[in-house]
């Protein structure tokens, strides 16, 4: 007879942001949901999410009482993803963009109603409010089949990273230098403040500021878990790991805007979560040289903290151009024009593409990755069940 699963309340997921790259974490979580048992509890009371991944984290913190259903109904979620559940891209909607943004260059900023965003995504906000069920949270908590789950999202005014969460009562806020974690009760507002990339998509209006992608100034990534009481973390992120000393590249043409673009979302979504990883390994490295009872004599409110990072195999720009026929005519007519559809500037169109054939081909790779870990997930999952 097999023995049941028990999740440690100290394990943690945490979900990064990357636009329509996010599809790739269902796919490691389907891969997750196989190798449980079939009636499993959710392995990680802990849920952290940025940004696109701010609603892969809040589909399984309201499903957290089913584990694998909760996985299964993201999975079909994004198979069925269609780019205008997301954002209106019609050649109309987006020369009336373009106008909008021509009309207030001309008249300097002059007129009461300046653009906001390049993209109107009101579409998403109704595509959430049929799909999260924001109830089910609270009530995962007090079941205890959820400890607490935190979105993050940047404060226009105050230029602070706030994590806003919803958790259990010993689970207590805290404020450290441009970040916070504020207590409260999650709602769309929340995703559609983590999920709004920068010019692309509006900001969301919070109690009394105007919030933003969760990933930008977000320096510590990892930090919301560790404050909510994680000492084993599971990070799925969206871009391949660098290699320690990558090759040089030449280019003899001039970048295309496109390829500026993507570099700068690079930036926002990638980079913080890399220089995270590593600043934890080296504190990792530092505690293990320093015995338990030195720590505890020096009163060092220090612990070590297991980090596993599942991360694509292959850089998932590459898998867009055969998509692009994916995008509205408006799309491919903006994107095309930035230069989007070649090979250099394919990493703006790899976070706008949400689209299920693109989807799919995602989730299939955070699947194969996550199963070549098969046995180092395993030992993660077995560590939970030891506790």
């Amino acid at each position: 007879m097999k023995r049941a699963f028990n999740a440690a309340p100290d394990t943690a997921l945490i979900l990064s942001g990357g636009g329509a790259r996010a599809a790739y974490q269902v796919g490691v979580l389907l891969a997750i949901a196989k190798l449980l048992p079939q009636h499993a509890p959710n392995p990680f009371p802990i849920i952290c999410g940025t940004s696109a991944g701010a609603i892969n984290a809040a589909g399984l913190a309201m499903g957290a009482g089913q584990f694998r259903h909760a996985v299964f109904s993201l999975a079909r979620m994004w198979q069925n993803l269609q780019p205008e559940y997301i954002y209106h891209g019609s050649l109309r909607c987006l020369l009336k963009t373009g106008a909008h943004w021509l009309g207030a260059l001309l008249l300097g900023g002059l007129g009461k109603h300046n653009p906001r965003s390049f993209l109107d995504n009101s579409p998403l906000r109704d595509f959430l409010l049929r799909t999260v069920d924001f109830t089910q949270i609270q009530r995962n908590i007090d079941s205890g089949a959820l400890r607490a789950v935190s979105i993050s999202a940047l404060g226009y005014s105050s230029g602070q990273s706030v994590a806003f969460f919803q958790g259990a009562p010993e689970v207590e806020a805290w404020q450290r230098a441009s970040r916070i974690g504020v207590r409260t009760e999650l709602n769309i507002s929340h995703l559609m403040a983590s999920s709004a990339i920068p010019l692309v998509f509006p900001a969301e209006h919070i109690h009394r500021e105007y919030f933003g992608d969760g990933s930008v100034r977000q320096i510590a990534p990892l930090s919301p878990a560790i404050h909510m009481g994680a000492r084993r973390v599971l990070v799925i992120g969206v871009a391949p790991q660098a290699p320690e000393n990558p090759a040089r590249q030449h280019g003899s043409a001039y970048p295309t805007l496109a390829q500026v673009s993507g570099q700068l979302m690079n930036s926002i979504f990638l980079d913080s979560l890399e220089t995270d990883l590593e600043r934890i390994t080296r504190i990792n490295r530092t505690i293990a040289c320093i015995a338990p009872e030195v720590r505890e004599q020096a009163q060092l409110n220090l612990r070590p903290v297991e980090v596993l990072t599942i991360a694509p195999s292959q850089a998932l720009e590459k898998l867009t151009l055969p998509f692009r026929r994916e995008f509205s005519l408006g799309m491919r007519f903006f994107l095309g024009g930035l230069g989007a559809f070649r090979r250099q500037g394919s990493v703006l169109a790899s976070y706008l593409l949400f689209c299920g054939p693109y989807s799919r081909k995602l989730i299939a790779l955070g699947y194969h990755d996550a199963m070549q870990k098969e046995q180092q997930l395993r030992d993660f999952l077995a560590a939970n069940d030891s506790k």
